[in-house]
């Protein structure tokens, strides 16, 4: 049995193994029909088959595939110049290409602002299919892109469609199943293929039974971070690092700086350390991703990298011993907002006085500090500091 890949990579569908998702139908047609001057957009929840049926198609007709993400395409200047190339560059090989724009959605914000119409500017230049994909394109700043687009939703699959994928990677795996079991997984999963894949490899290891089902969707065991971070950084095998930081009671900022201080420990040669670090670095991608769109399926992908990603960054595994250690990186985070406690509380009464925000009492404050520091006695009375509040005060003169 094959270990090096994490199962949704390892099991790819093909065209002809996509189940109860008309969207795949109606994406062949479009590409088979290709006019240029409009492009495909691809529209629905993660999971739902949208990216990995563009890379099926591409398989399938022999043409060459350029993947482009969104978060790589942060502004008008990086769109004409990546999709720019893409359209204009002869393909290898003289095959035909596809384009795939994936995640659009990423796309937003002041930092991205000129982005969209750029991509509907080169949308009509292409003579070369593009496909762009979306988790939601209701918001009015995709109007544009709507216009330009064929526009085909990717519907949340049906547990039963799900549920005939795992029960061929079963088959293909040989795992043991009760059908209740299998099919209370694909439940659990709310449409998402890929995570209901993910969840069905953690279990793997024997049969998997409704009450096995049942016990990992409740489980509230705490696992040691050291221990996490051994079975990730001591192994090769996906099987075992997948799941490591599952149940660990550590907020997943905390997580990703444990992983950032340790890294570097662990893996000694320098290609290692190079891919553990992009693997973190696209970790990071979909933990920003979260914080714009407040999409929480997000979770299963990071976490997924920080385990399976890192632990098949390196070439081999490394014997030595290693004292995992929290980083200094929280010590110094936690002074610093202590220094500013005391900063704050003065220009709060600073503001009161002053009539004005404790904000532009900070942004002010060395003019506060020059006032102080020709009559402290003066300035403390007024502005009501306690003993501690000038004795910090004076300090800083």
């Amino acid at each position: 049995m094959l270990k090096e890949l994490p199962w949704p990579s390892k099991y790819k569908p093909k065209l002809s193994e996509f189940v109860s998702q008309k969207g795949v139908d109606q994406l062949v047609q479009a590409l088979n029909n290709f006019k240029p001057g409009k492009a495909i957009l691809l529209h629905g929840k993660q999971g739902t088959g949208k990216t990995s049926s563009v890379h099926a198609y591409a398989e399938q007709n022999d043409l060459e595939m350029i993947e482009l993400n969104a978060s790589d395409l942060r502004n008008a200047d990086a769109i004409n110049s990546l999709i720019g190339n893409a359209i204009k560059q002869q393909s290898l090989f003289s095959k035909s290409k596809i384009i795939l724009v994936d995640e659009v959605d990423g796309i937003a914000g002041r930092q991205d602002r000129g982005g969209l119409p750029a991509i509907v500017k080169l949308i009509e230049q292409s003579t070369f299919p593009v496909v762009i994909t979306a988790n939601d394109t209701t918001d009015k700043k995709f109007s544009g892109l709507r216009k330009k687009s064929i526009l085909i939703e990717f519907k949340p699959l049906d547990y039963m469609g799900i549920f005939e994928i795992l029960k061929r990677i079963c088959a293909a795996e040989k795992v043991a199943f009760e059908e209740d079991g299998l099919k209370m997984l694909a439940r659990m999963a709310d449409g998402d293929a890929r995570a209901a894949i993910n969840d069905l490899q953690s279990l793997s290891s024997s049969k998997i039974t409704k009450e096995k089902v049942e016990e990992m969707s409740s489980r509230d065991t705490t696992d040691s971070i050291i221990n996490a971070l051994i079975r990730v950084f001591k192994t090769k095998k996906p099987e075992i690092a997948l799941g490591a930081f599952n149940n660990l009671n550590e907020d997943i900022d905390k997580l990703f700086l444990w992983i950032e201080e340790n890294l570097p420990k662990e893996y000694e040669n320098p290609a290692d350390l190079a891919k553990g670090m992009n693997v973190l670095a696209e970790a990071d991608k979909f933990r920003g991703r979260i914080r714009r769109w407040q999409y929480y399926r997000f979770y299963v992908y990071i976490y997924d990298l920080l385990s399976v990603g890192v632990a098949l960054a390196k070439d081999k595994k490394y014997g030595k011993m290693i004292d995992y250690t929290q980083s200094s990186r929280l010590l110094k985070i936690w002074i610093a907002n202590q220094k500013n406690i005391k900063k704050k509380a003065i220009c709060s009464k600073i503001a009161e006085k002053t009539h004005t925000s404790t904000r532009r009492a900070m942004q002010q404050f060395p003019f506060f500090m020059q006032m102080y520091k020709n009559n402290p006695k003066v300035f403390s009375e007024y502005v009501g500091l306690d003993k501690d509040q000038t004795t910090w005060m004076s300090s800083k003169i």
